[in-house]
């Protein structure tokens, strides 16, 4: 980090919603904008909000501002600014949205996979300060990883590092999106666990239709949080059979990698202690002898402006 870069814009690109805010190179937001994606309508309509939250960010500002950061789903290439074949934003084969922003705004354009953005924040702002290496995990609609390697970010060849969603631990398991069988994401990812819960409450006492008021179309993982912290004997069990598989992949994943540090974020992160304890408790049992020791799961610290001040510091981590 270096004293000349004082301010930056982040942006979020998520599926519904477009989070955009001016961040310091400490990693304090001064000025956020929200806005609608409009995801269904397609890329240049997306990139009109886009341009329209930035408009509106900007809007009375005298702050010099560097660069902007944006964090993007996909898979990304920094080197050519493309996104491509992002999820929940159709239409997007190939869109080279550096160049168009650069274009908009003038300003030097920065572009990462969003949970690689997540990482990098972690890494700057975060839990991650201390740590040389770790592998960053993102529970929400989907499950999203970023792997920080001798504290640089690690890509891959194609830039499509970090998939830890898709990572197989039942081959004869539930059919993923992106598909594969058996994923992780189709174990703890929003909608597959929602669906999941639904299927098996029949037949189970437990307050999570109490909770929702017998309509289980308002059902979500909040929910099942509520009801787990509420002592629900049901909703505890999801969790603790979460932090199975999860713990499972994060095995994998150190014996791959060498790696024993996890830090997790995204909304189903708030299952809090017994999720942690359950998904390090299954992590150690799996992984090799030698490694037991150093597995470690922390919370990400940066939790609902995760996004922005991970888009944001891709500009100070330059």
């Amino acid at each position: 980090m270096t004293n000349k870069l004082k301010y930056a814009i982040g942006i979020d690109l998520g599926g519904t919603y477009i989070k955009l805010g001016i961040v310091t190179d400490s990693g304090k937001i001064v000025k956020k904008v929200v806005v609608d994606t409009m995801a269904q309508k397609g890329p240049d309509v997306i990139i009109a909000q886009i341009k329209k939250g930035i408009k509106e960010l900007l809007d009375g500002n005298k702050l010099k501002i560097h660069a902007i950061g944006v964090g993007c789903p996909g898979v990304i290439s920094t080197k050519r600014g493309t996104v491509e074949n992002p999820p929940n934003l159709p239409g997007w084969d190939r869109v080279n949205l550096v160049k168009i922003l650069e274009k908009a705004t003038g300003k030097k354009v920065y572009i990462e996979n969003d949970a690689n953005a997540a990482a990098i924040g972690e890494y700057m702002f975060g839990a991650g300060k201390k740590y040389n290496s770790f592998v960053m995990i993102t529970l929400g609609t989907g499950v999203g990883g970023g792997i920080i390697l001798k504290r640089k970010i690690y890509r891959g060849e194609f830039g499509a590092a970090g998939e830890i969603g898709h990572i197989t631990i039942d081959y004869k398991g539930p059919k993923c999106n992106c598909g594969s069988y058996g994923c992780i994401e189709t174990y703890i990812g929003n909608h597959y666990l929602v669906d999941r819960i639904k299927k098996e409450l029949s037949g189970r006492k437990s307050i999570i239709k109490k909770l929702v008021h017998n309509d289980l179309t308002k059902l979500t993982p909040k929910t099942i949080c509520e009801a787990a912290k509420a002592g629900d004997s049901f909703a505890q069990e999801v969790v603790k059979e979460m932090g199975v598989y999860l713990g499972a992949a994060l095995a994998s994943i150190s014996n791959v990698l060498d790696i024993g540090i996890f830090i997790i974020g995204g909304g189903v992160s708030g299952f809090g202690k017994p999720l942690f304890d359950a998904i390090e408790e299954n992590a150690r049992a799996r992984v090799l002898t030698p490694l037991r020791k150093r597995i470690k799961v922390i919370h990400a610290k940066l939790k609902n402006d995760a996004g922005i001040k991970g888009a944001s510091a891709l500009v100070f981590y330059k």
